[in-house]
């Protein structure tokens, strides 16, 4: 093939991918990237300028705490900075092991297993457990990831209304499938609403599935010590499947998964995710182990999270828009249109207060919003702050 006709066909794509950019951009779809030039937490400076952040899904105010910071110098001193090789060849050390076990004592679960992130926690699990001739049943608000692990176990997807647990139990009842999976955000990421937990195990045990559940927003912050949505609901049961993330609520990185000794023996054999990736550095586990100290016995920390959601909710009483109902960390502040939302974004920003405008495909068409997400490193005045402002844009 000829030089100019090579250059012709990439000039044609390159043409396709400007084509779909121009298009992200007139949708008010196109995102873009801010710089951080401080340390994660509530009062930051980004792209040269001081900022109130309520963007940060650092919910406990861990992420530059300096006990963590010293555990993690303590960590890469010990065990050096980078893990090496995968956990099943020689990248699991000790460090890695002690996060596990205190991991699943936490919890209350039999046993752990660390992976790199809950994206690949959620995509291992699923595509390790169902597969042809299984059936996953998915609530419609999900994570991505769930969604894309379904999709790629080659299951059949199945997805109810958001928290509807009567079309649920209509799917359940009529499937055929040989093993069925339910997965579930505990706490929604866009809506910071809660699973009915007890339900869905109800309907586990009466048509023999298992429950996903993705605690990513849960975890840290919820239930005795911070223990998460099954604490939260003193709810537990063998067909628990349970996932949380370890870089919102405690502060640092990486996720696990907990349950029965089988369940996780066969997600060490089977999740593609956990076997053909490089563990992660040893420094991080060694830090989440203090991370874990902290978050049980911090419990102002939670305290204060909930006294900032009510003077929030308190301070700020929506005309043109709607507050959703949560009693969680985050508060979505829905426009409606995405410009609207950009543009309220923006606004804020322009008074130093930096609240992320949150657009399909992330949410559903029609529902742009602006995601608040509260620290317990804010301070009421803080809060009070961003609902004064709020208060003279409406």
């Amino acid at each position: 093939m000829s030089h100019s006709k090579l250059k012709t066909q990439n000039s044609t794509l390159q043409q396709t991918l400007a084509a779909d950019l121009e298009k992200l951009d007139s949708q008010g779809l196109k995102r873009s990237r801010r710089l951080l030039e401080t340390p994660q937490g509530a009062h930051v400076r980004v792209d040269g300028r001081n900022y109130v952040a309520f963007c940060s899904n650092d919910y406990l105010g861990l992420a530059s705490h300096p006990e963590l910071i010293d555990a993690a110098r303590e960590g890469a001193a010990r065990y050096g900075v980078g893990a090496g090789a995968s956990h099943l060849v020689l990248g699991h050390t000790k460090a890695h092991h002690d996060l596990e076990e205190a991991l699943a004592g936490f919890v209350g679960l039999p046993r752990a297993l660390l992976f790199s992130t809950g994206y690949m926690a959620n995509v291992g699990v699923v595509t390790a457990l169902v597969g042809r001739g299984d059936a996953v049943f998915a609530d419609r608000l999900n994570h991505a990831s769930l969604n894309d692990a379904a999709l790629l176990a080659r299951a059949e997807l199945k997805r109810y209304a958001h928290l509807d647990l009567g079309a649920l139990q209509r799917q359940l009842a009529a499937s055929t499938a040989r093993r069925k999976l339910i997965v579930t955000d505990a706490v929604f990421s866009m809506d910071g609403d809660l699973a009915d937990v007890p339900g869905l195990l109800r309907l586990c045990q009466r048509h023999d599935a298992w429950l996903l559940l993705d605690d990513a927003h849960g975890f840290g912050v919820l239930g005795r010590g911070g223990r998460g949505t099954l604490a939260h609901f003193d709810a537990s049961s063998p067909r628990v499947i349970y996932m949380a993330t370890l870089g919102k609520a405690a502060g640092v990185f990486g996720a696990f998964v907990a349950g029965e000794p089988d369940l996780v023996e066969m997600l060490m054999q089977r999740a593609r995710p956990y076997v053909y990736t490089t563990a992660t550095p040893p420094l991080l586990a060694h830090a989440l182990a203090r991370s874990l100290e902290l978050i049980e016995h911090e419990e102002w920390r939670r305290e204060r999270l909930r006294a900032l959601v009510e003077a929030l909710r308190r301070r700020f009483e929506p005309k043109r828009w709607q507050l959703g109902a949560s009693t969680t960390a985050i508060q979505p502040l829905l426009i409606g249109g995405n410009e609207e939302a950009l543009a309220v974004s923006s606004a804020l920003a322009g008074e130093g207060l930096l609240v992320p405008a949150i657009r399909p495909p992330t949410v559903p068409r029609g529902t742009a919003r602006l995601r608040i997400s509260l620290s317990a490193a804010h301070e009421v005045a803080d809060v009070e702050r961003l609902a004064r402002v709020l208060a003279n844009l409406q």
